[in-house]
């Protein structure tokens, strides 16, 4: 059985880390290539990076941060926000990126998955899907959480998985940044669709949160603030899971 991952995310705007409530309210979370560093360094498994901004200026400065990260770590790291052709998720990934995450681009054009994929394998394609719940049940929503789609998550899963992406950034946008918990019903569906790599997003706020979402279908699950100012220890955290039974990396964990 593969281990779980637990994986940290940084949101970038202008170059530093941002994190709010809900996509709102940003404030400073530090510089990327020095939490990265720190991370590689706390037993996190993988670092995901979203240019939420994704202007052109920010793009510039995302490539220029990735060359810094990829020298100066070694754990697999995802990159997305603003890719919208092969050619930006070409430059990311020889910039250093083990990964890309396509989001809103994905669903104006669901072939890029396709395109992505053929060229460099399904495993370097995350596609990233932010679901609120509105009267379509759970809805996918683009453009950092501000347009709906009314576009029905089932149907989305369905159609990217079959397009060839290899692995599902599934954030609620109703938990995010609220640490009140991932949301289990959110995982739970799409775990029964899905036969790629679920990845849940959204609502950490404590060690027991993250076996919640383990146990509801999750083969990653990723954190943001909780990690960024320290409320959860990540060695702690896969002690803690370990001895619940959870499958986890603990090659630099001490297990007692």
């Amino acid at each position: 059985m593969l281990a779980k991952r637990i994986i940290a995310c940084l949101d970038v705007k202008d170059g530093m880390v941002v994190k709010g409530r809900r996509f709102e309210n940003l404030v400073y979370g530090g510089n990327p290539v020095e939490l990265a560093q720190r991370y590689c360094e706390s037993c996190i498994d993988e670092l995901v990076f979203l240019d939420i901004a994704a202007s052109l200026e920010s793009r510039k400065t995302m490539i220029e941060v990735i060359e810094k990260v990829a020298e100066k770590t070694d754990i697999p790291f995802t990159v997305g926000g603003g890719i919208r052709d092969v050619d930006t998720a070409s430059k990311l990934i020889y910039a250093g990126a083990d990964r890309v995450s396509i989001n809103t681009a994905a669903i104006e054009n669901p072939r890029l998955i396709e395109q992505v994929a053929s060229k460099f394998g399904s495993q370097a394609v995350v596609v990233a899907v932010d679901a609120k719940r509105t009267q379509l049940g759970f809805e996918v929503f683009t453009l950092s959480g501000k347009k709906a789609t009314k576009i029905k998550l089932e149907e989305w899963l369905r159609l990217l998985q079959d397009l060839g992406a290899g692995e599902v950034l599934l954030t609620s946008i109703d938990r995010d940044g609220t640490k009140e918990g991932f949301d289990l019903e959110l995982i739970s569906l799409a775990r029964k669709i899905l036969k790629i790599p679920l990845i849940a997003s959204g609502g950490a706020g404590t060690e027991q949160h993250f076996l919640e979402a383990f146990k509801a279908g999750a083969d990653a699950a990723l954190g943001a603030s909780v990690f960024h100012f320290g409320l959860i220890d990540v060695r702690s955290l896969k002690k803690y899971l370990s001895q619940n039974k959870i499958n986890m990396r603990l090659d630099c964990v001490e297990v007692e």
